[in-house]
C-alpha cells in the first residue's frame, strides 16, 4: 500500500485527495499545506507549497512513494528535480519543461518554432518600445507578464489608456516583478481547456472541459481565477478533438523533447475555437483548477495507477464517466478585488464540495479563507440536469459573505 503526498492547498488539490482516497493502492495520503476539505481525507502537514526543502525532507523522513506536486508556483521552483534527485518518486515537470507556463516568451517562442498555432506576438523588456508598438496595434489587444503572476498577469486592454496602464504596472512599477511583457493579437471564439497526460514525446489526453472566467452571470464582471468549469464540451466536433491533439498537444509535447526540457506530468492546452481554427490561448504546467474539479470526478480508472505509469514511463489507463459534470465556485463578495475573510460557513461537508480557500477557526467553525473558497460539483445526463443540480446544491450552503454564478454551462444547452 503507497503514501503518497500532494503538494498544494486549493479545490485542485482537494479534486486530486479525493480521487486517490478511491484507490485501492492507497492507504495514507498527506497534503502540504492542504486546506479543511482535504483535512477529511488526508493528514494536513503544516509546509507551504514553496518551501521545496522542507517538502523534500518531509517525503524522505515519511518514506513517501509518490509526490503528487499541484501548482505552478513549486514547479517552476524545481520541485520535481530536487525530490528526483533524492530518488523520490514525484509526478510532473522539471523545472526546465514548467518554463510552458514560468515564462510566457519561452512558450511564445517554442509554438512559433514549431509552427503551433498561436496569436501573433512581440516581446518586450522596454517601456518605451511596447508603448510605441501599442499605439500601431489594433484594440482590443492582449498583454501578458512574461512570468508566474497568479493568474493575474493578463491583461486584454480594449483602448489605448488601459494598454498603457498595463504596461507602467509591468514594466516601470514591477507590479509582477522585474521583466519582460507579450503582446499579442486579441483572439475571438469559444475557449476551452485541454488537459493531457504527457509523458515525454508521449500524449495521453483526459477530458476536455471550459472554464467560465468573468465574475458575474452572462459572462459580465472582471476576470478572475474561474467562477465554475463543465466537462464534456458539445461545441467540440471529433475534428476539432484531433486537431487539438494531433497538431497543438502532441507537437508541443515533441518540440519540448526537442529542446531539451522534456514534459512528465499535466500539459494543460488553453485553446480557442476560432472562426481560423483551433489556437493556443496559453499553456500551463499542471492541472487546471477549476477544470480539475470537473475532469477527476469524472474519471472511473484509478489515479494512482494513472500518475505511477507517467512516472514510470508506461501508458497510464483511462476511462471517464459519460455524465456530464458541473462546477460552480463560491466566491468571497469582492472577489477577484479586495474581499474579507472570517466568515462561518455551514452545509458544506459532502464529497461533492471542494474546499478552495477554508480553514477551521479556533472556535472549531469552517470559515472562508480565500478569494475562492468552494467549489460544488454535480453529475446528471445532461448538462442542464447537471446545472440544476449544482445550483440546488449551493443553495443549501450557508454563508453571508459568497456570491456566485448560476449559468455555468449554460451557453451549451440554452439555444
Amino acid at each position: 500500500m503507497a503514501k503518497v503526498l500532494v503538494v498544494g492547498g486549493g479545490g485542485r488539490e482537494h479534486a486530486i485527495v479525493h480521487a486517490l482516497s478511491k484507490s485501492k493502492k492507497v492507504n495514507e495520503i498527506y497534503a502540504a499545506p492542504g486546506n479543511a476539505g482535504i483535512a477529511k481525507l488526508a493528514m494536513c502537514v503544516n509546509i507551504k507549497d514553496t518551501e521545496v526543502d522542507k517538502i523534500v525532507e518531509f517525503a524522505k523522513a515519511e518514506a513517501i512513494d509518490l509526490v503528487v506536486v499541484g501548482p505552478e508556483a513549486s514547479l517552476s521552483l524545481g520541485i520535481i528535480d530536487r525530490l528526483e534527485a533524492e530518488n523520490i518518486k514525484a509526478f510532473g515537470p522539471r523545472k526546465n519543461a514548467a518554463l510552458i507556463e514560468s515564462s510566457k516568451n519561452f512558450a511564445k517562442d517554442l509554438m512559433n518554432k514549431y509552427n503551433i498555432p498561436t496569436a501573433r506576438y512581440e516581446t518586450f523588456e522596454n517601456y518605451d518600445e511596447a508603448i510605441e508598438f501599442v499605439k500601431i496595434s489594433p484594440f482590443p489587444t492582449v498583454i501578458k507578464y512574461d512570468g508566474l503572476a497568479a493568474g493575474k498577469g493578463v491583461v486584454i486592454a480594449e483602448n489605448f489608456e488601459e494598454a498603457e496602464k498595463a504596461l507602467k504596472d509591468m514594466l516601470l512599477d514591477d507590479k509582477f516583478g522585474k521583466g519582460k511583457v507579450v503582446i499579442e493579437e486579441y483572439l475571438e471564439g469559444m475557449e476551452f481547456s485541454f488537459m493531457c497526460f504527457v509523458d515525454n514525446d508521449k500524449v495521453y489526453p483526459l477530458e476536455m472541459a471550459q472554464d467560465h472566467k468573468r465574475a458575474f452571470d452572462n459572462d459580465m464582471g472582471p476576470n478572475t481565477g474561474g467562477m465554475g468549469a463543465y466537462s464534456p464540451l458539445p461545441f467540440i466536433t471529433e475534428d476539432d478533438y484531433n486537431y487539438a491533439l494531433n497538431e497543438i498537444m502532441i507537437p508541443t509535447a515533441k518540440a519540448l523533447v526537442n529542446e531539451d526540457s522534456p514534459f512528465k506530468g499535466v500539459l494543460y492546452g488553453g485553446l480557442m475555437k476560432t472562426k481560423k481554427g483551433i489556437k493556443v490561448i496559453e499553456f500551463n504546467c499542471r492541472f487546471g483548477d477549476p477544470e480539475t474539479e470537473v475532469v477527476l470526478p469524472r474519471l472511473t480508472s484509478d489515479i494512482y495507477d494513472a500518475f505511477m505509469a507517467i512516472v514510470d514511463g508506461k501508458e497510464p489507463l483511462l476511462t471517464w464517466d459519460d455524465n456530464y459534470a458541473i462546477g460552480v465556485v463560491l466566491a468571497s463578495k469582492g472577489y477577484p478585488g479586495d474581499y474579507k475573510k472570517g466568515f462561518v460557513i455551514e452545509n458544506a461537508d459532502t464529497d461533492d464540495i471542494y474546499h478552495m480557500g477554508t480553514k477551521v477557526d479556533e472556535n472549531g467553525n469552517l470559515v472562508t479563507n480565500g478569494g475562492r473558497v468552494l467549489f460544488v460539483v454535480a453529475l446528471a445526463k445532461t448538462l442542464e440536469e447537471a446545472n440544476k443540480l449544482a445550483n440546488e446544491r449551493v443553495s443549501k450552503i450557508k454563508c453571508e459573505n459568497l456570491f456566485h454564478r448560476t449559468d455555468i454551462g449554460a451557453k451549451a444547452f440554452r439555444k
